[in-house]
């Protein structure tokens, strides 16, 4: 006998005949909701029912209703006239673990609602939009199922709009364009101040009343890359673009369903230290798709004379992209216990193309399998091998591009352990894929990779961790032209750029100045100023996160300071826990990170002088000598001076740590017992 549960018949006609018109969801602990309704607001859009999203964290409004419009070209825009024809719910509870970052064991929770989203009138269209709520925050995305009159497709515009409840204080990055290196400030200010059609870089770092938030995208494949801009008319509230294509202006990405775009990422913390510890870009990021990638080795790289110039007191030989050089450096890296030695870019011959005078170009007849007659790679890695040095070799990305199927086999072949691809400067759809395809052929060639010139990191390095960095970051380079690397950005940095992921900022200057004293030094020797104290450049291999720190100073300078090389003789470059203790972006952090039975501690501070007592309850049981790399009282006029101590301490006790102006400290915590 078949029975028929009408109420349930009824309720599912009313459905088909009507829609739904809301839908929640709630993180796992409870404390944030995302409201998802069909409704016309009264507000400057076109008329008809469109999809709004809401967010709100223990009851506070986080964002307000936000509207979500896809353009296509040669099509109707999919905006009004929705209805939520299908709803799904689902949670995932599980840990997995990364071999490189800032946390070893990573726990993946999240509550997700999926919707059918379709047009009440023609062409009756039909987009699934998906939604994840975390404790640590909320993502999206947007899929555009197989249907009849949709398959190829060309997107012209996203507009996510992202509408705070008032007028927060933000710290936020411009780029002139969509084509640059994303190395920028990020600057305090209210959004209102930013300006309709300014180009605002991911992430975006904003400060409510109840909380912190910062915007950004993961699992950027086969698409364009987002940014934002303030909307048009309304000053608290931001809107998405979409890189365009340089071969279609008026199109970011072309593609065919079924597909689904990135997720567009809204972290959410209590503190701003919260944002630094949140996993939730990894989280929505592809898994691990090498097999065993135990080949992988991070570590700490020397970096050849390209940044540190030509003065070494300490070489007898003629300074240059030759083997002699390189040897040198190699020779300071097995001094160090370093992994690693960079041969920077010109190894090859001009990487650019000599008509274009703005270097814009890779040079069609650069060759990557042949090396200049002063540098021999096959040479320099059995060099290496001998000492317990890996070498990394430096490319043009189009050169690369045209030729890494031949290049890739051959460094494998000859034994070079990565590669550095650089001058991107574009996250266009192309170059997105450009990324992919080199990362997966670099891990068939057990090649790690360091992307220059590059876009945000959005999360690949979870399905490849062979991409152990990455730029994408106005670094301690800049310090060799320019005065805009000052303590204060150094502090806004992990707050931003840093919570999209690993960055290649070269740390370690060893010129150290205050920024008084600071200037810009020209020509090769003998190096660039930093402006800021020894400690200060110390704690940055703590502070900021990067399987491959590259040191950018030279063997002379790092040399003939020895009490600061003995930190960088045991600093570790990957973690298994991590603990932001305290900070304020712009202002200073202090930061923990666990490695094995040991932690160690960075601290950095703007241009004021700050001292804070830190408790060490983090540190478990156990009896630790804390080795104490601090500015001392003379550091406020003599930058380049270091003070080494040592204390014995227990979780129990407290530590009062003093920073000079734009200065830092640098713990390293060895276990005793």
């Amino acid at each position: 006998m078949i029975r028929i549960d009408f109420n349930r018949l009824l309720a599912m006609i009313m459905l088909l005949c009507t829609g739904l018109p809301a839908a929640t969801v709630s993180s796992p602990d409870g404390k944030i909701a995302v409201t998802l309704e069909i409704k016309e607001n009264l507000e400057p859009y076109p008329v008809g029912e469109r999809l709004y999203y809401s967010v709100k964290k223990d009851g506070q409004a986080i964002l307000l209703d936000s509207p979500f419009r896809l353009d296509f070209k040669d099509m109707p825009s999919f905006a009004k006239g929705l209805t939520i024809s299908e709803q799904r719910s689902s949670s995932t509870d599980e840990t997995w673990s990364t071999p490189f970052g800032a946390q070893r064991t990573i726990v993946n929770s999240y509550n997700e609602i999926s919707l059918v989203l379709h047009e009440t009138a023609a062409p009756h269209r039909a987009i699934t939009f998906t939604v994840r709520a975390f404790d640590d925050g909320v993502a999206f995305r947007y899929g555009i199922p197989e249907q009849k009159g949709l398959t190829n497709f060309s997107i012209t515009r996203e507009s996510s709009e992202f509408h705070f409840p008032l007028d927060p204080t933000c710290w936020i990055g411009h780029y002139p364009s969509f084509r640059g290196h994303q190395e920028t400030e990020y600057n305090e200010m209210n959004l209102s101040q930013s300006k309709p059609g300014q180009i605002i870089a991911c992430p975006l770092l904003a400060q409510l009343p109840s909380c912190w938030v910062a915007l950004t995208e993961a699992n950027l494949i086969d698409w364009a890359g987002v940014y934002y801009t303030r909307h048009s008319t309304i000053p608290t509230a931001v809107v998405t673009l979409l890189s365009p294509r340089i071969d279609q202006a008026d199109v970011a990405v072309i593609s065919a369903a079924p597909r689904v775009s990135p997720w567009r990422v809204i972290m959410i913390g209590d503190r701003p230290g919260d944002l630094i510890e949140s996993n939730i870009i990894l989280n929505l990021s592809e898994p691990l798709a090498i097999d065993d990638p135990s080949w992988i080795t991070p570590g700490i790289s020397a970096w050849d004379r390209w940044w540190a110039g030509s003065y070494a007191p300490d070489f007898d030989g003629d300074m240059g992209v030759n083997n002699e050089s390189m040897k040198y450096y190699i020779d300071f890296s097995a001094e160090m216990g370093w992994e690693y030695q960079l041969v920077d870019w010109e190894w090859y011959g001009p990487p650019f193309d000599p008509n274009e005078p703005s270097g814009a170009a890779g040079n069609p007849a650069a060759d990557l399998t042949k090396s200049i007659p002063a540098i021999d790679i096959p040479e320099l890695v059995r060099y290496a091998g001998k000492k317990g040095v890996k070498i990394l070799v430096w490319l043009e990305w189009e050169n690369a591009d045209r030729q890494m199927e031949v290049a890739f086999p051959l460094y494998e072949k000859w034994g070079v352990a990565g590669v550095k691809v650089d001058f991107m400067a574009r996250d266009d759809q192309y170059v997105v894929n450009f990324y992919h395809r080199l990362v997966k052929l670099a891990a068939e060639h057990h090649l790690t990779v360091d992307f220059h010139g590059a876009y945000k990191p959005t999360g690949l390095r979870r399905a490849y961790p062979n991409l152990l960095t990455r730029e994408g970051v106005l670094g301690n380079e800049y310090s060799k032209w320019s005065d805009r690397i000052t303590p204060t950005h150094d502090c806004v940095l992990p707050f931003t750029r840093m919570l999209c992921g690993p960055m290649d900022y070269t740390p370690g200057g060893f010129r150290n100045r205050t920024p008084a004293t600071f200037r810009i030094v020209g020509g090769d020797a003998p190096g660039p100023f930093v402006m800021s104290t020894r400690a200060h450049q110390l704690a940055q291999f703590v502070v900021y996160e990067s399987p491959l720190q590259v040191a950018c100073d030279s063997p002379y300078n790092y040399r003939v300071s020895p009490a600061g090389t003995e930190f960088l003789k045991v600093v570790p470059t990957v973690w298994d826990d991590t603990k932001v203790l305290d900070g304020y972006p712009g202002d200073f952090i202090i930061i923990a990170r666990k490695s094995g039975a040991e932690w160690t501690i960075g601290g950095l501070t703007n241009e004021e002088s700050r001292t804070l007592d830190i408790a060490l309850d983090f540190l478990g049981a156990g009896t630790f000598t804390a080795k104490i790399y601090a500015d001392p009282e003379e550091a406020a006029d003599y930058p380049d001076r270091l003070d080494v101590s040592e204390k014995v301490v227990t979780a129990r006790d407290r530590l009062t740590l003093t920073m000079a102006g734009s200065g830092g400290v640098a713990i390293h915590f060895i276990r005793l017992q």
